[in-house]
C-alpha cells in the first residue's frame, strides 16, 4: 500500500528526527539540495538529443536512475514543505490552477508552436 504526502512528509520527518540532523534542514540547505539532486535528474539526460519515453522504458538502469533522483528531488521538497509549513497538495492544486488560466488555449497552442519552429 502507497503511503500518501502526509505519510511521507511525516516519515521524513522522523528520518531526521532520529538522526538529530533538524539544524541542517533550514531552507537555504533544502533549496540547494533540490537544485543538487535535479541537477543530477538533469545530468542522466545531459548528453543525449530529447531521448522518447519508450526509449527510457526500454532501459531499465536510465528508467531506474531516474526514479531514484526523482525520489531525492521529491524528499527534499516535503522537507522543505514540512520547514515552511506548506500544504503540499493545495500548493499544487493552486499553481495547477494558475497554470489553466495562464496558459489558456490559445497561449498554449503559440507556446507549442514556437518550439516546434524552434527544434526544425
Amino acid at each position: 500500500m502507497s503511503e500518501d504526502i502526509n505519510e511521507l512528509q511525516e516519515r521524513y520527518l522522523e528520518f531526521i528526527g532520529e538522526r538529530e540532523w533538524e539544524e541542517f534542514h533550514t531552507p537555504k540547505n533544502l533549496a540547494m539540495a533540490i537544485s543538487v539532486e535535479a541537477s543530477e535528474l538533469a545530468e542522466l539526460y545531459q548528453w543525449h538529443d530529447n531521448v522518447s519515453v519508450d526509449r527510457i522504458l526500454e532501459d531499465d538502469n536510465l528508467r531506474e536512475r531516474s526514479r531514484e533522483e526523482l525520489a531525492d528531488v521529491m524528499i527534499y521538497c516535503l522537507s522543505m514543505a514540512n520547514e515552511l509549513n506548506i500544504d503540499v497538495e493545495d500548493a499544487i492544486a493552486d499553481k495547477l490552477t494558475q497554470n489553466e488560466t495562464r496558459f489558456d488555449p490559445d497561449t498554449a497552442d503559440a507556446i507549442a508552436r514556437d518550439l516546434r519552429n524552434w527544434q526544425h
